[in-house]
């Protein structure tokens, strides 16, 4: 039952747990931090503005409604007052940097680690998105096609970078923003311009 920051706060929580995991030893040789961008610093990363070297990214490239609770997407909470959002999060992580191996190495270490731990819980999951205790997010690793993947880098500007897909499932959102009281009464003016013919 989180709020409308949850989305932001999960793609902060993985890098957060990334970088908080990163062992010693792979940073002595691979020095690396992990960082939530947007679509805005992808796209200017070949102009030499938003420099991510040494970086593994994690870009939500797309938000849609969980299929299997599309129609529970209706419901209202537990006030009545806002509906309930049940929300797949599909991100890439993509590292960033001119080595072979660095970028192979780095990304490996990720994947091992998110597969080791698939679920975001309490401990992991920001404060910042309103979570309850028992409520988690299972992150797993998304197939797409190379058609997709090109479609996607295409628009954002910079050449293919090797990435990973991820897809983080399910985020519920029902804490919105209050709305305004209902309205009660509408009043009409009429005023006649002009004297009578």
């Amino acid at each position: 039952m989180a709020n409308y920051s949850a989305i932001y706060s999960v793609g902060n929580s993985i890098a957060q747990y990334l970088q908080n995991q990163y062992p010693p030893d792979l940073a002595t040789n691979f020095a690396c931090q992990f960082k939530l961008i947007s679509s805005t610093e992808i796209a200017t990363e070949d102009s030499g503005s938003s420099p991510l070297d040494q970086t593994v990214s994690i870009f939500l490239h797309r938000i849609t409604i969980n299929e299997n609770f599309r129609a529970a997407t209706v419901l209202k909470d537990s006030s009545n007052t806002q509906p309930v959002i049940f929300l797949d999060l599909h991100y890439l992580l993509t590292y960033w940097g001119t080595s072979a191996q660095a970028e192979q190495v780095v990304l490996g270490w990720a994947v091992q680690q998110l597969q080791s731990s698939p679920i975001l819980d309490n401990s992991i999951l920001t404060s910042d998105g309103g979570w309850s205790a028992t409520e988690s997010v299972q992150l797993v690793m998304a197939d797409l096609s190379l058609e997709d993947i090109l479609r996607i880098w295409d628009a954002l500007g910079p050449k293919y970078r090797l990435s990973v897909a991820y897809l983080a499932r399910v985020v519920r959102i029902d804490r919105a923003i209050t709305p305004g009281g209902p309205v009660v009464a509408t009043r009409f003016n009429f005023e006649l311009q002009g004297g009578a013919a």
